[in-house]
Order: structure tokens, then C-alpha cells, then sequence
């Protein structure tokens, strides 16, 4: 007999991790106790990694409305906002972080696959990506291994599929010891004057449903509730949950799609992500008012031997589900053929809210559809949430107790090398960041990526940004910064933001202090999304990041990155983060203050890792980033960088390495020397200014009332500070450069 028609028990439930009072539920909306296959299927969609159970009344809290947005949240694979000239950009980024903990090649390089699948399952054309990974302690064995392995993964994915990689971030702290994170983003084009939105919505009873893509394997089963739980001792046995990619498939899959999409048989197509077949079946039929049946028999496999449950629980990648208009078949087989592709029929939608699953026509799993996805009935939960301990210890922290080091020379070179604020050209050379001639900041760096919009003047700025210990030190607002910050990347290289998308990366919800940083974090990213009038398009939560040996529990700093999308409207505003000529004058805007709380220096140099958040107001910095949009428009300044980790002096080098330049300043003799040069206050852009504008510019600083101050000017390569010779470019440009390949060299 087949177990997995035997009628189920709440121990069965908790095995497959739900709650009893959940096992309950599904028995009432079954109206019977539900077998192995039926309770595998909510044990999956309602996992927090499909359902956001534990998450969604603080989501549904985010702004989704703004100026150009096409598709909001939640509505389907991605966002959709319009960028102008009849163009639109769909994007977003997700985490693979539990895969990449484990295997880090594969759960890297199917991180990208599905972010891709995302966007060109809406009909939009991939055509950049950015990643945010973050490590442990950079030395050890552990983290060389995992960076290793997740940077070849996205190369070897990104490279193949023929999408650029243009830009993103890297973090070392050792709370991601054991588990790091994986963010991947990827941005698309679709034309809407002349291609079809796809959407990811089934209708028209008696359509045919197709799996279209890559056999079907064992790999990834289960995926979405292994990474609903923590990582143990023994998550190694976890191994078969993670997925196995094929780029070259994808590649196929893409045009495959792409010319499917011109022919327009779809009416809705959905990537098989998380929880495979289950998941496309019930949430395009959710979507769209309708059911399904499924012959999971004709779903072409890898292996002979695979059972039902296993083709409905696999993850296998490069696969999707599409529903086609019912007598156009022909013309859906012949596109797949062509690009010898595996394309098969399974199925059809029916004219009620039912899924039913057969195998070798035996009914094996029958349920409504929309009691199974977020936004219908699946649970929702207010969790318990509560300050923690050391949040208090934080704010108590004073600038007095830390004596300024007697050789500043000495620790500007010790934070230049350090690998949060080091080049990560051992990590981006293994990418292909020029595949499609798209990146415009290959020979022009820009504090966020910019992407050619051909045929237009416009370009596209994007960025990936989250600072985690500020975070950690403050929720709310680190949160702020965090969207603040990658404003300021769009805004100083020449854009204006439009719309974010986020991957909130934190620990167990269940523990009242994690779930204490999350709501405070998000109540942070809403004000500040609200700001700059930048909507949530969409994104991912990813909990459960911590690492559970026998001793403790270590959650992992709370993550929640942000990627964000600007619009340049016209290409001569694209202003690079360079120092571009010996003999220009260098501006600061913003206002410098006594400030070294959460910042690179204060951990690195002092070891003191309890210190609330560098100082920061939305206000400040909102009349900040309006200020630099007209001084950008009026085209007075020859480079703009924002001050982030490492402080001024940092942002400062960073501009002047870009530039094979120096640079001469004078600091500000009422703050702290260790302030002025490695503090991390927030709303500061270092600036250059060629002197036939500085008239202007100083006209049109003092318009506003905004914040600046005269540094000093660019040298030929020479760095002096207070009169005081600090050596030449080249040797901090070697620290800085060759840092990070030295740690992993050994």
C-alpha cells in the first residue's frame, strides 16, 4: 500500500514543522484529516519561507504606492516601475542564505538562477545584477571556504547566463560565522509599448497547463521549509534540500520564454522556486480565482524511481509553470522544441477553488488552493516582541571613554586594509561585469551602478546597501540609514530614487528579541521609504539565520538590505565618484561631528563593539540629497562620494585612488581628530569642484542652508593632512587593493 494516502497524525505535523493548532486548522479546511501528500503540501506553503506567517502584518505596514509604480507588492514576481521613454523596470532580490551555508557553489549560483527567473517571468530581459554576502571573521578556514565557494557560484551562474554583475557589497563580522547570508538582485527591462507584461495569474477553465524548463529532479525537496529553520550541528544532512543549477539551461529557458511571450498564448506563467510544482499550482490558481488538475505522472523527470511526493515537494531549478490559451499548444511545444527544452502538458485549470494532484490517474492529494498562500488562508501571527538587554548598554555608550590614538597614520593604513572597507577585487574580478555592454561604471566609478537604457538618454542607477551593526545597535534606525544610504549612492551619481526592494535577513522570530529588531526595523524603513518616496515593490523575508549548537544560540546581526533603483534622467548627469584633476577645490556637505559610535574605527582599533548608531536625521539628510540633485543638474561638480564605513578619510581615499589622485585638507580643529577623520556620522558627500565653479557653487550652497565646509584641494597624488605629510596615494592604494587576496592567500 501507498503510506502516503494513510491518514496523517499531529506528530506527523510536528515533524513536518507545524504547529498542532495548524495541523487543526488544515483538518477543518479539508473537512477530514489530510494524508502524507496533502499534509507535505501545507507543511511547504506554509513554511514562513512561502507564507510569511510570522511576518506579514509588519510587511503589509511598507509603503507600496508611489509615482511610477506599474506593479506593487506582493502583486506578482516582481515590481514593475515605469523609468520612462516606454520603458519599464522589473526587479528584486531574494536570499539564498541557508543553501549557501551548506554547499556555497550551488546555493550561490541558484540564488542568481531564481532571482533571474523572477524577473523574466514577467516578460522583462535580465540585464544586470548585484549581490550583498556577508561572512565571518575573514581568516578563517570557514569563511575562505564559503567565499570561495558562493563567489565562483554566482560567477560561474552569472557569467554563463550572460548577465553583467555589475556591483554590490561584501561585510565580514563573526556573527555570520556559520551562517552567512547570500542576497541576490537582478534588474530587467521590458518594453511596454511593445512586449506583454506576463502575468503570474491562471484563468480560462480548460486551459492547459504546462512545466516547461528542466527535468524534474530530487534535489531541492523541500527546500522552502529547510530554510524556515534553523541551522544546527546536524544541518549538514539537510544537503539533498539544496538546489542543483544549470545556467546554460536557463540561458535556453530565457529566449525560450521570451519569444513564448511575442506569440501571445500565455496567460500566466510563474517561476518554480520554492516548493516547486506546489507552489506555482497554488498560488497562479489563488491568483486567479481558479483551481487545477495536475497529472503528476507527465511531468518529465531526471530519475525513473521518483515517487508523487517527491515531483511535488522538488526544487529543481530552471523550471516554470505556465498556463496557455487552450488550441495554441502547438505553437507552445514547437518554441520548446527549437530550443530543446523539456515542455510537457499536466494538467488543465477548472472553474473552482480546487488542486488536485493524480498520479497514474489515482487522486493522491486534493485541496483549495487559497487557504494554502499568503494573502488568503494561510496563518497569520503577531508574534511576542520585546527590547533587548543590551540595547539600553548601547545608548549608554560615551565618545570620552576612548583616548585618541597618539599615530593616526598608523590606523588610517589599519582601516584601509581592513576587509569591510578593502577592495573586493578578489571577489568582482570573478565576475563578468561587461557581458552586454550595459555597465556604464566600468571606466567611470559611481557610488551605485549605472546601466545604459539604449536608445535613450536616460540610464539606470542600482544599489545594494545595508550597514548591520547599526542595525544591530538600533533598529529603527539603522533601518533609516540603511534606505538613506543607498538614496545617497543613486542621488550623488546622478539619479533619483524610485522604488526599493528588500531581503530582511534575521534570526528566530519566535525569540521576542529578534522579533523585537525586526518590527523596529521595519517601522525605520517605512519612515524612511515614506522620505524619499520610494515604494516597496516587493522582496524577501529570510528568518532563522542564527546558528544552534548544544552551548547557545547566535542569530546573526539583523540584515535588512536594501536594493534600490534610481532613474538618470538624462546621461550628462552621471557624476563619478573620482577625483578627476589636480587643483580642485574639495567640498564637504553635511555637517562633520564628535561622533565615532558604531563605526569601523571604534571595533577595529578600540575593540568596542557596544555603541549606538552614528548620528542621523531623515530631515538632514533629505535636504542633503535635494541639495547635491541641483548642484548635479547645474553642473558645478566634478565628483560626489558618500561618507560611509572607514568615515571621511576613507571617502576621501576612495576618491582619490579612483583617480590616481591626492589630496591636501585641513580638518576641523573643534572635533575629536578621530572623529573628524574615521567617524561614520550619517548625511555627508564628499564633493570636488573645479575652481572656475566655486563661486557657483558656494551661491548655490548657501540657497538652502544645507551644511558645507572647505576641505582643501586635489593633489597629483600626495596625501597631506593638517600640513602634516600622510605619503603618497600608491601606498594606501596597495593596502587597499591587495588586502582582501592576502587574507585569503593565507
Amino acid at each position: 500500500m501507498d503510506h502516503s494516502l494513510e491518514a496523517t497524525t499531529v506528530e506527523t505535523a510536528k515533524e513536518l514543522g507545524l504547529l498542532p493548532e495548524e495541523f487543526d486548522k488544515i483538518k477543518e479546511i479539508l473537512g477530514r484529516t489530510p494524508n502524507l501528500n496533502e499534509l507535505s503540501i501545507y507543511s511547504v506553503m506554509w513554511s514562513e519561507h512561502c507564507s510569511y506567517k510570522n511576518s506579514i502584518v509588519w510587511l503589509k505596514t511598507l509603503p507600496k504606492d508611489g509615482p511610477h509604480m506599474l506593479v506593487k507588492a506582493g502583486e506578482e514576481n516582481a515590481g514593475l516601475v515605469d523609468i520612462g521613454d516606454g520603458l519599464a523596470c522589473a526587479f528584486k532580490i531574494e536570499s539564498h542564505n541557508h543553501p549557501s551555508a551548506l554547499e556555497p557553489y550551488q546555493g550561490a549560483a541558484t540564488g542568481v538562477g531564481g532571482i533571474n527567473r523572477d524577473i523574466f517571468t514577467m516578460g522583462a530581459r535580465p540585464i544586470a545584477q548585484l549581490n550583498s554576502l556577508r561572512f565571518g571573521k575573514a581568516d578563517t578556514e570557514r569563511t575562505k571556504w564559503l567565499m570561495k565557494g558562493v563567489t565562483k557560484g554566482i560567477g560561474d551562474y552569472g557569467n554563463s547566463f550572460g548577465v553583467p554583475i555589475v556591483g554590490g557589497e561584501v561585510y565580514f563580522d563573526p556573527c555570520y560565522e556559520q551562517n552567512p547570508l547570500v542576497n541576490a538582485f537582478s534588474a530587467g527591462i521590458l518594453n511596454i509599448e511593445k512586449d506583454k507584461m506576463i502575468s503570474a495569474n491562471s484563468g480560462g477553465p480548460g486551459n492547459p497547463v504546462f512545466i516547461i524548463g528542466s527535468y524534474t529532479g530530487k534535489d531541492g525537496i523541500a527546500g522552502a521549509a529547510f530554510a524556515s529553520k534553523d541551522l544546527t550541528d546536524a544541518s549538514a544532512d539537510d544537503i539533498p534540500s539544496v538546489q542543483v543549477g544549470d545556467p546554460f539551461q536557463e540561458k535556453k529557458l530565457l529566449e525560450a520564454t521570451m519569444e513564448l511571450a511575442q506569440t501571445g498564448a500565455i496567460v500566466g506563467m510563474q517561476d518554480m522556486g520554492a516548493a516547486g510544482i506546489t507552489c506555482s499550482t497554488s498560488e497562479m490558481s489563488a491568483a486567479g480565482g481558479v483551481g487545477m488538475e495536475i497529472h503528476l505522472d507527465k511531468v518529465p523527470t531526471r530519475q525513473d524511481d521518483m515517487q508523487a511526493w517527491e515531483i511535488l515537494l522538488s526544487e529543481s531549478q530552471e523550471r516554470m509553470l505556465a498556463v496557455i490559451e487552450k488550441g495554441r499548444e502547438e505553437e507552445v511545444l514547437a518554441i520548446f522544441e527549437k530550443w530543446d527544452l523539456p515542455c510537457a502538458q499536466i494538467g488543465h485549470v477548472i472553474d473552482e477553488d480546487r488542486l488536485s494532484y493524480y498520479w497514474h490517474g489515482e487522486l493522491i492529494a486534493e485541496t483549495p488552493a487559497d487557504p494554502l498562500v499568503l494573502g488568503g488562508g494561510a496563518p497569520v501571527y503577531y508574534r511576542e516582541h520585546k527590547e533587548p538587554a543590551y540595547f539600553k548598554q548601547y545608548q549608554e555608550f560615551d565618545i570620552n571613554s576612548i583616548t585618541v590614538p597618539e599615530d593616526l597614520q598608523a590606523v588610517a593604513k589599519q582601516l584601509i586594509a581592513h576587509p569591510n572597507i578593502a577592495s573586493k577585487r578578489f571577489i568582482y574580478e570573478q565576475y563578468d561585469s561587461m557581458v552586454g555592454t550595459v555597465n556604464m561604471s566600468t571606466n567611470k566609478a559611481t557610488d551605485a551602478a549605472v546601466v545604459n537604457l539604449k536608445d535613450t538618454n536616460r540610464a539606470l542607477a542600482m544599489t545594494v546597501d545595508c550597514n548591520a551593526r547599526y542595525v544591530h545597535a538600533n533598529p529603527e534606525t539603522g533601518a533609516m540609514i540603511a534606505v538613506a544610504e543607498a538614496a545617497r549612492n543613486i542621488v550623488v551619481s546622478g539619479g533619483v530614487p524610485s522604488a526599493i526592494t528588500n531581503c530582511l535577513n534575521f534570526g528566530n522570530p519566535y525569540s521576542p528579541e529578534v522579533y523585537w529588531q525586526f518590527v523596529n526595523a521595519i517601522k525605520g524603513m517605512g519612515k524612511a521609504c515614506e522620505k524619499f518616496q520610494t515604494p516597496v515593490t516587493g522582496g524577501n523575508v529570510s528568518f532563522y539565520n542564527q546558528t544552534v549548537s548544544k552551548d547557545k544560540t547566535e542569530p546573526v546581526f539583523p540584515t535588512p538590505t536594501i536594493g534600490m533603483i534610481g532613474i538618470i534622467e538624462d546621461k550628462k548627469h552621471i557624476t563619478p565618484m573620482n577625483f578627476s584633476q589636480k587643483g580642485d577645490l574639495i567640498f564637504m556637505i553635511g555637517e562633520n561631528r564628535n561622533d565615532i559610535s558604531s563605526s569601523q574605527y571604534l571595533v577595529e582599533i578600540h575593540g568596542v563593539q557596544e555603541s549606538s548608531t552614528p548620528f542621523f536625521s531623515l530631515e538632514e539628510e533629505y535636504a542633503q540629497q535635494e541639495q547635491i540633485k541641483m548642484l548635479i543638474r547645474k553642473g558645478v561638480l566634478s565628483s560626489a562620494h558618500d561618507v560611509s564605513e572607514g568615515g571621511l578619510f576613507v571617502a576621501l581615499m576612495e576618491s582619490a585612488m579612483a583617480g590616481k589622485l591626492g589630496f591636501d585638507i585641513t580638518s576641523d580643529s573643534a572635533i575629536r581628530r578621530d572623529a573628524y577623520l574615521f567617524g561614520e556620522s550619517q548625511s555627508r558627500v564628499v564633493v570636488s569642484v573645479h575652481p572656475d565653479h566655486e563661486d557657483e557653487f558656494i551661491d548655490l550652497m548657501m540657497l538652502n542652508g544645507v551644511e558645507f565646509d572647505l576641505l582643501g584641494h586635489v593633489t597629483k597624488g600626495s596625501i597631506r593632512i593638517d600640513d602634516i605629510d600622510w605619503g603618497h596615494v600608491e601606498d594606501y592604494r596597495e593596502l587597499y587593493d591587495n588586502a582582501l587576496g592576502n587574507i585569503m592567500a593565507g
